[in-house]
């Protein structure tokens, strides 16, 4: 018997390595993590708007500083009013088990902007204690030492 017939991860083999190379590549392309969203926005000059997609009652709770409200539903009537097509997009909303980042960013590259999202969305922000806004103050939660290395500032990878 061989591993790939032992193995449930091997089951389906990995893809030959240039067709890895490309679909890592298209992903790193499409999507941004929330460590390398924060390093950009403390440098003061990230390069991008982020853009929080979820809707008024999500926003007014907490949300990333210096994020700004486009609900998804507004992008069609509101974006050409708030955004630079000029300047990248990166959208969030929820956290990896929502879609309605990836929604707000078909529908803003739709419109002609060149946009990622946000994996791990404000779950992740807020697991890795990076502050949120809300409406008592900014606010930072302990990292969950499960995704955040304690005393760290990133995971180095």
């Amino acid at each position: 018997m061989t591993v790939t017939e032992t193995s449930p991860a091997l089951r389906m083999p990995p893809a030959a390595p240039a067709e890895a190379a490309a679909f890592f590549a298209a992903r790193l392309a499409f999507q941004a993590d929330v460590s390398d969203v924060h390093a950009s926005l403390e440098s003061g000059a990230p390069g991008f708007v982020l853009v929080d997609s979820r809707g008024p009652e999500a926003w007014a709770h907490g949300r990333i500083p210096g994020a700004l409200h486009l609900p998804t539903a507004e992008i069609p009537e509101r974006a050409a009013a708030v955004l630079d097509p000029a300047t990248p997009v990166i959208t969030y909303c929820w956290g990896p088990a929502c879609d309605g980042a990836t929604r707000a960013a078909l529908a803003l590259a739709e419109l002609g902007y060149r946009v990622k999202e946000m994996i791990g969305g404000m779950e992740y922000w807020t697991r890795e204690g990076f502050p949120v806004e809300t409406p008592a103050g900014t606010a930072r939660r302990t990292p969950d030492p499960l995704v955040a290395p304690p005393q760290a500032a990133h995971c180095a990878c």
